[in-house]
């Protein structure tokens, strides 16, 4: 299986196709699995790599609190962009994976082409979202006491996964039954330090005012978590565009794969073509 080298530790990817790179990011709830959708639509004129992040296995699952974390995330992006897509790609990013990308674009914007930032900012509020890092802990706690299975159902429950049960029952078991093989020590590590203590976007106005980037915004309208702060990025981001799917909870590209797929590619070409 090919790796992607860190300062400690491997990342599991996957690679199909030809052409200009496009790197999938996965949400935590996921792994490089939920892509497969997206790298079958694009790889017909993309080199499209999805990888697993740190914790998720067959990536390392480094077993230290602070080898997690956002920041860890956005330079593991960087490392997968820098070697295995060879240089500047497309990155398409789902909630966890979202932030990592916009994190990336913000720091290293010379190796992002565009942004694709779906199903992204949950979390975000404009005041300090104490409840936010004991929700999280909450959670980590589950997976180390109760295991991978157990924290899955906790997580499968939520609002803005009932649609996608409701609608798609099958493709929900499929997405339900890959979460729960995932690690429960890398998934509560994960969901601990990065998805509990990273910092609200609204942190980041000043600095995304200034992103001069291609950016698609897609959002689900049965996700309300991240209704208002996909609105709050579309008004302050100088290139952004913003797509709603209706009928569409979080995981967007599996509840809504064809539509996601077309914008994507849509956005993609454009950009390419120079009219994004």
């Amino acid at each position: 299986m090919p790796y992607v080298e860190t300062a400690d530790c491997r990342l599991h990817y996957e690679a199909s196709g030809d052409g200009l790179p496009v790197v999938f990011v996965h949400e935590s709830a996921a792994d490089a699995r939920q892509w497969r959708g997206q790298v079958a639509a694009l790889s017909g004129r993309y080199r499209c790599i999805a990888y697993d992040a740190r914790g998720y296995l067959p990536s390392d699952v480094p077993e230290r609190d602070d080898a997690y974390g956002y920041e860890q995330a956005w330079r593991d992006l960087a490392a997968v962009v820098e070697q295995a897509a060879g240089g500047p790609a497309h990155i398409v990013g789902l909630s966890m994976g979202a932030y990592a990308g916009l994190m990336l674009a913000l720091h290293r914007p010379e190796l992002v082409r565009s942004l694709i930032f779906a199903g992204g900012g949950t979390g975000s509020t404009r005041q300090p979202n104490a409840m936010l890092a004991e929700r999280m802990e909450a959670l980590a706690q589950i997976f180390l006491q109760e295991g991978a299975a157990a924290a899955a159902a906790r997580i499968a429950d939520h609002p803005n996964r009932e649609g996608f049960r409701r609608r798609d029952p099958k493709g929900w078991q499929a997405w339900f039954d890959d979460l729960c093989e995932h690690s429960a020590l890398g998934m509560a590590l994960t969901y601990r330090n990065y998805q509990g203590l990273r910092p609200s976007l609204y942190d980041y106005e000043d600095r995304l005012r200034r992103l001069d980037m291609p950016v698609l915004l897609c959002v689900g309208d049965e996700d309300p978590g991240c209704l208002e702060i996909n609105l709050f990025l579309k008004e302050i981001l100088p290139d952004a565009g913003l797509w709603m799917a209706p009928k569409s909870g979080h995981a967007i590209n599996l509840e809504a794969p064809e539509a996601f797929n077309f914008m994507v590619g849509a956005f993609i070409d454009r950009v390419e073509g120079g009219a994004g």
